[in-house]
């Protein structure tokens, strides 16, 4: 954040439109606007505060379910009258669950399920990470993921193993189309261990970050 608060252009409502996008992969995950006010709370506390144009209030993104937004960058567009903030999310973004609230497509019917939407292959395990992190929290019915956590952690060690198993049957038949979805079967089941176990694909991308730097 380079700019002044007396540089912004507030509508007159007194309000801007904030675009909040994952910091990692540059998904956008909300739309919401913020006053002045509400933009000094999240600057003074890193964390994203907006104006509630239905409730007539501030509010604090995350203080009731927990999925707060890091702050880490603000960026004013060319007109100073919008704003994107660059946020790392804890949890979904969404009300519905969903990672992001633009998870629907025009022309894709009622259905109003989560959608992942097929982005470069991080932003598809961060949507599908916050997706079964959503139904460890909400346990709906008839959700598979539901199923494995109500069964614990022995049946969940038992699935990555039985995916792994599969997966090298996969790989040895040479069968591409085959092997392609049993390794996603895998990568699967590994979050939703991930989950189970509260590690989150951070701790995995430092873990490799670290791997990657050269050893002298």
């Amino acid at each position: 954040m380079n700019f002044r608060l007396d540089e912004l252009k507030f509508d007159a409502n007194g309000l801007l439109p904030a675009i909040v996008q994952n910091a990692k992969t540059l998904e956008v995950l909300t739309l919401a606007y913020v006053n002045e006010e509400s933009l000094r709370r999240t600057i003074a506390t890193s964390e994203t505060w907006f104006w509630s144009r239905s409730r007539n209030e501030l509010w604090h993104k995350g203080e009731t379910s927990g999925h707060t937004q890091a702050v880490v960058d603000i960026n004013l567009d060319c007109d100073q009258d919008a704003i994107v903030m660059l946020v790392n999310p804890n949890g979904p973004a969404c009300h519905t669950g969903a990672v992001s609230c633009f998870h629907n497509s025009l022309g894709e019917g009622d259905d109003t399920k989560p959608r992942l939407r097929t982005e470069n292959i991080g932003s598809l395990l961060d949507q599908l990470y916050g997706l079964i992190v959503s139904r460890k929290e909400q346990r709906p019915e008839g959700s598979y993921t539901t199923y494995l956590f109500d069964e614990g952690l022995d049946k969940i060690l038992k699935k990555v193993g039985e995916e792994s198993a599969e997966t090298i049957v996969a790989a040895k038949n040479d069968n591409k189309k085959l092997f392609v979805g049993e390794v996603s079967d895998l990568l699967y089941h590994l979050l939703v261990l991930l989950v189970e176990q509260g590690v989150e694909l951070d701790d995995i991308r430092a873990e490799l970050a670290r791997r990657r730097v050269p050893k002298h």
